[in-house]
């Protein structure tokens, strides 16, 4: 196609129409009543943003660039938020079902039926029999309030949320290694870093103003090493790629920590004085040679040297992962295993120097952080420990005996629905027929419910099988916090009234409370009382923010917990002095012993299938596959494989192909790549239906944590007209 030119008098003739131009009255723009300084609702970096708002609407944004995280940069996801709100799919009224489907209704109709369902499904067969799901991309508050409604309102012990399939390897690693689940680091110091080490964290797509963070780093002279299956945007830049084969994580950090204990590239001093349980960790690496890990991993052994040599005598370095070392059966013993490169080398606590995990979610950290988990209650406190079952039953007025115990997590929840032991299911922002590995189970449980209510601000995939459907509210229709990877906690202004007859998402559950008979535990007029109450209810727990207020975290840009009392202006880098939280203030090695992902390859289903997230699209897609411009740069899931996988199958790019594994089939077109093992194929997972890469996965669980195996199962790729090829790639 020959360059097109066009003078100014051309384009406006030409385009002038579609852009509200006119000679008379040139550009047209709308003008903002106010602008809005808030946050992105996406991920977990939650980069400043001003919103522009007229008529209690919003009609675009501008940069924020005085937020030190991002500084006025967005990603695509980030840019496009602000079209959701006027969103035509945007739940504007309660929704019941009927014959044809689903009938608008009024609030009165869709409490009365919520409340009777649950006091009879609890009446026949017991308090347990009703469950709650929550999420992660919601505000502390309602964390918060979540927990406090299924434990004081339901009386159930079975409450979770979706932070279960996204962080809680990560957070459980970090409570045995350090005694407190956050990272050791603000985003600050990355840049101060000789070595960065990213592990399985696609940071270019997932978390894309984080680069420039690393990018800072290297300019400064640092060394950029990535560990994941595909060479991921950032791993293209980086000074040393380990290609590791799905599952085999902890192996390969057992060579790596192999070579730097021969070589003496460890603090002896701080190991001795700082830590306990090295020893163990000597004995679990003392066969790992690079032969033998190389055999394992498949990353070659002078890469397995070179990253020794790298970590090890650095005199500055930071140590990043997310879910590609998370979401496996042995995900906790992943973690921890890269917690002992750090503390093996002592770089932590200082500038520069740390650990840290990304969180995937608008608010993965505080959401896991105030009792919406089965194991947990306010202020990170443990469901189980005698002494904070008593401290929040005090602060709560009621007796430690009312309070439930732990109760299933989100998994296992489904589980026993589908099992028939749960018979009542109330969700808020949770997607789970497409975010939870086996689909088909999933939507079995679901219909398999006597009654089902959610509240969200789009009808998702799991809503469409409700009875009752909330229509509440979207991030920028309410007040709240959410506290963000590095352990920020941020204050994110109302911007608008949510529309028509929807509702706050908190007045929703306060009200479901007094329907219940516990509404002297809710009565709440705004949710700053909600915060001010979470931030007491956390005061002497391991999580404190007992510190914190509105106004305090508008002056400083958020504060870092702890903040224990309101003199104190946060901990933005933990463990300065050289004190875990451990009553001996020693951290927590652990010897690990390598074991494979719950199902290896073989003869039938020859090739490993891993998943993830690609840049503009958002978990199970329920929000941003409603904006067109992010639907327009990934339109549908792609089979990513590498080209001697695709020619020994005779695949070619943009076939269509079937992915077989053994939960379910999936047809999806190739995309051949050659950034990405010739064993591995990679599919992302934000569709639902027949486009789910969880129709494919296993729902087998961490022992631990109880997070599914997403990122490694078995498949064999099938031409659609052929018989089936089962060859092993080489």
């Amino acid at each position: 196609m020959a360059h097109l030119v066009i003078n100014e008098e051309d384009y406006i003739r030409r385009y002038g129409p579609s852009l509200n131009y006119t000679p008379e009255s040139g550009w047209k723009t709308e003008q903002a009543d106010r602008l809005v300084k808030t946050h992105c609702c996406f991920c977990g970096v939650q980069c400043g943003i001003q919103l522009k708002v007229k008529n209690d609407r919003i009609i675009g944004f501008e940069p924020w660039e005085e937020f030190p995280v991002n500084q006025g940069k967005l990603c695509p996801k980030g840019i496009k938020r602000y079209l959701q709100n006027e969103h035509p799919d945007r739940l504007k009224n309660p929704l019941i079902r009927c014959e044809s489907g689903f009938r608008s209704a009024e609030w009165e109709e869709a409490m009365e039926r919520t409340v009777t369902a649950i006091q009879s499904i609890q009446s026949r067969y017991g308090k347990d029999a009703f469950a709650f799901l929550g999420g992660a991309s919601m505000t502390n508050e309602k964390a918060y309030l979540n927990g406090k409604f299924a434990r004081l309102a339901l009386e159930t012990s079975n409450i979770d949320y979706n932070g279960r399939l996204c962080m809680v390897s990560a957070g459980a690693a970090n409570k045995m290694a350090f005694g407190i689940d956050r990272s050791a680091n603000p985003w600050s110091d990355i840049p101060k870093a000789e070595v960065v080490l990213l592990a399985g964290t696609n940071l270019s797509e997932c978390f894309p103003v984080l680069t420039e963070h690393v990018w800072k780093a290297r300019d400064n002279g640092g060394k950029i090493i990535v560990i994941d299956p595909r060479m991921t945007p950032i791993a293209r830049t980086c000074d040393l790629f380990l290609p590791v084969r799905p599952g085999t994580d902890s192996a390969l950090v057992n060579g790596i920590l192999h070579i730097m204990i021969l070589e003496g590239w460890v603090d002896e001093d701080f190991i001795r004085n700082h830590t306990n349980g090295f020893d163990r960790v000597r004995e679990s690496v003392h066969s790992w040679t690079p032969a033998r890990t190389q055999q394992v991993t498949g990353v070659p052994a002078a890469n397995i040297v070179k990253a020794a040599e790298l970590w090890g005598n650095a005199r500055t370095s930071i140590l990043l992962h997310a879910r590609g070392i998370e979401h496996h059966t042995n995900g906790v013993d992943n973690v921890l295993n890269y917690i002992n490169l750090v503390l093996t080398t002592g770089r932590i606590g200082r500038e520069g120097c740390g650990y840290g995990t990304i969180t995937g979610q608008g608010n993965g950290q505080g959401g896991r952080e105030h009792g919406q988990r089965c194991n947990q209650l306010p202020g990170g406190r443990d469901i189980n420990d005698a002494k904070h079952r008593n401290e929040i039953a005090d602060f709560w007025g009621v007796s430690e005996s009312e309070l439930p115990g732990e109760g299933l997590t989100a998994c296992e929840i489904i589980d026993a629905i589908e099992d028939g032991k749960i018979k009542g299911l109330l969700s808020i922002s949770f997607n789970p027929l497409v975010s939870i590995p086996d689909s088909r189970r999933t939507k079995a449980a679901l219909e398999k419910l006597e009654f089902f209510a959610c509240i969200d601000f789009f009808l998702s995939e799991t809503g469409r099988h409700a009875d009752v459907i909330f229509a509440g509210s979207l991030q920028a229709e309410d007040e709240g916090t959410v506290t963000t990877g590095e352990g920020r906690c941020i204050h994110l202004p109302n911007s608008i009234p949510p529309p028509g007859n929807a509702r706050v998402d908190w007045k929703i559950i306060c009200e479901l409370a007094e329907r219940l008979g516990k509404g002297q535990f809710f009565d709440f007029r705004k949710s700053e009382e909600i915060f001010t109450e979470l931030c007491a209810a956390s005061k002497g727990g391991p999580i404190d923010y007992s510190g914190m207020n509105y106004q305090k975290l508008e002056e400083d840009f958020g504060i870092f917990w702890p903040c224990p009392n309101s003199n104190h202006s946060g901990t933005p880098r933990l463990f300065e002095d050289r004190c875990f939280f451990f009553p001996d203030g020693k951290a927590r090695f652990h010897g690990i012993d390598h074991r494979g992902p719950a199902e290896e390859v073989d003869a039938d289903y020859p090739i490993y299938l891993t998943t993830g997230r690609v840049v503009s699209q958002y978990l199970s897609g329920n929000q941003t596959r409603r904006i067109g411009d992010l639907v327009d740069q990934y339109p549908k899931p792609l089979c990513e494989m590498h080209p001697k996988l695709a020619d020994r199958l005779g695949i070619l790019d943009a076939e269509e192909i079937r992915v077989v594994t053994r939960r379910g089939t999936m047809l999806v077109p190739a995309q051949i790549v050659r950034t990405i093992r010739p064993d591995t194929v990679f599919i992302p997972y934000h569709w639902p239906g027949k486009q789910s890469a969880n129709q494919l996965t296993n729902r087998v669980l961490d022992p631990i944590s109880k997070i599914p195996e997403f990122k490694v199962c078995a498949c064999r790729l099938e031409k659609i007209h052929d018989e089936p090829k089962k060859e092993v790639p080489s």
